[in-house]
């Protein structure tokens, strides 16, 4: 191989690297703009942001039609006056029950949630929960709701709300044994019959 060759194939390999890394250069991924799973559901509405809301992992794995489920959520308050979370709607369940934390002194209906002015509130903490009470349909893992929140100076919200991820590995239960069932339904073992 001639010298000038050698040295156009080393620029070549050499710089390659270089050209093949800058293609994606100044381009937006598709991901950047996707949430991860694991956070919950978000929303934003004239100062209120509700951020991580999910439904609370279910103690057997899955939620059956009927049953109720705690909603998690943190309500940030955003703006400069007090607003009140005052219900709570959605077609997946028959109603919602809120409970709300009342101070010493305080006024608040204990059926609301009031959020004061740039401060958070943690529902599914302490005393303030939101219970979605008779669920229409079974629901697990990854599955979602849709739910609105009605403030009383924001107005209403609507956020997608997925059922938790357990907290901790959960154990296993007795896997499925194909070969068994496929003897059964052929009428012998091996499949002859």
């Amino acid at each position: 191989m001639n010298r000038a060759l050698r040295a156009a194939t080393t620029g070549v390999l050499l710089l390659s690297p270089i050209a093949l890394s800058a293609c994606s250069s100044g381009q937006v991924t598709q991901t950047v703009t996707q949430d991860r799973d694991k956070t919950g559901g978000m929303a934003e509405v004239q100062g209120i942001t509700l951020r991580a809301v999910t439904l609370e992992y279910p103690r057997g794995g899955a939620y059956e039609a009927g049953d109720d489920a705690e909603l998690r959520m943190a309500i940030v308050n955003n703006g400069t006056e007090t607003d009140t979370l005052t219900s709570v709607e959605g077609d997946g369940f028959s109603s919602a029950e809120i409970t709300g934390a009342r101070a010493e002194g305080e006024t608040s209906a204990p059926d609301q949630i009031e959020i004061p002015a740039g401060e958070s509130v943690f529902v599914g903490e302490d005393d303030v929960k939101v219970n979605l009470i008779g669920l229409s349909e079974g629901i697990t893992t990854g599955e979602t709701l849709q739910v609105v929140l009605s403030f009383e100076k924001a107005g209403d919200i609507t956020v997608n709300v997925p059922v938790a991820n357990p907290e901790r590995a959960q154990e296993r239960g007795d896997g499925f044994d194909f070969h068994e069932s496929s003897g059964a339904a052929s009428g012998g073992e091996n499949g002859a019959g």
